[in-house]
């Protein structure tokens, strides 16, 4: 295989497993419980944050994945509970809401690690070769990683009797109810995974990228742009939506450069809205 052809497919899969492992948490708040969370780029920089914290105490970037797991845990939980669950079916308030709330978390990380950048040594250096090609050897890694956590993910969401309960408050909340199903525990469930996997993903991607308290916006207009496009509620959507805006964002910037893939890609997004609002699959 051409190696200017396979750095361009690697880069290909890792950029977009990359997104759709960001957008995924964004898609399940929103697309399952109709919250528009605009603080998901700073539970993202949290989880950087917390691989910051781990690489301060001599641990491994991985162990920063995991303290983000009870962090973000906690931060979800009070989340829905002191502003979400109060504002179901008011999108603007959520909104609204969730803004204030990642201006305050910006303003709290500040505090403590100030405005200067941060930077997070990977667990795996060097490079591994791929037909012929050296490759980073962390970026193999988090596709791996990626693609396994997907996997599972899927089989939870379609094997598991929590799966069947989110599926069933997804189509009827109040035939749920009525069938016995706490949909209030369960929506604050879901909004905690969504909250969890962003604060992972921000770990994850801590050593790839430079770790900042306003670092969370550009990933926060990605998810959006790849929701839009692929529509909410759907695991097929975000997978579409991931390649179309993925793909799009590579092919322009390999071209000419980056200002004109993100350029490529909002068009693209103006585009999904006006000709199709809900996106390429939606459950709605």
């Amino acid at each position: 295989m051409d190696a200017a052809l396979t750095v361009t497919l690697l880069n290909f899969a890792y950029q977009g497993l990359v997104l759709a492992l960001v957008v995924l948490g964004l898609g399940i708040v929103f697309g399952m419980l109709g919250v528009m969370n605009m603080a998901h780029g700073e539970f993202l920089m949290i989880g950087a944050y917390c691989a910051v914290a781990a690489q301060n105490a001599g641990l491994s970037v991985l162990w920063g994945a995991a303290l983000a797991v009870p962090v973000c845990g906690v931060l979800g939980c009070l989340t829905h509970y002191v502003l979400i669950r109060r504002l179901y079916n008011r999108p603007f308030d959520t909104l609204l809401a969730t803004w204030g709330l990642s201006i305050l978390l910006r303003k709290l990380v500040e505090l403590v690690y100030g405005r200067g950048y941060q930077n997070v040594e990977p667990p795996v250096s060097g490079g591994i070769s791929v037909f012929g090609v050296e490759y980073p050897g962390y970026r193999l890694f988090l596709i791996a990683a990626i693609v396994v956590l997907f996997a599972v993910l899927v089989l939870w969401y379609w094997r598991s009797s929590t799966g069947a309960r989110l599926r069933a408050m997804i189509g009827n909340p109040t035939l749920a109810q009525a069938v016995g199903i706490d949909t209030n525990r369960l929506a604050c469930a879901a909004f905690m995974c969504g909250v969890i996997s962003a604060g992972v993903a921000g770990a994850l991607l801590a050593p790839m990228v430079r770790v900042a308290p306003g670092m969370g916006l550009d990933y926060l207009l990605n998810s959006f742009f790849v929701l839009v496009v692929g529509g909410l509620g759907s695991l097929a959507g975000l997978a579409a939506g991931t390649g179309i805006v993925s793909g799009t964002q590579l092919l322009f910037a390999t071209l000419f450069d980056q200002t004109s893939g993100y350029l490529a890609v909002l068009g693209v997004s103006i585009i999904f809205l006006w000709l199709k609002p809900d996106g390429l699959i939606s459950r709605r």
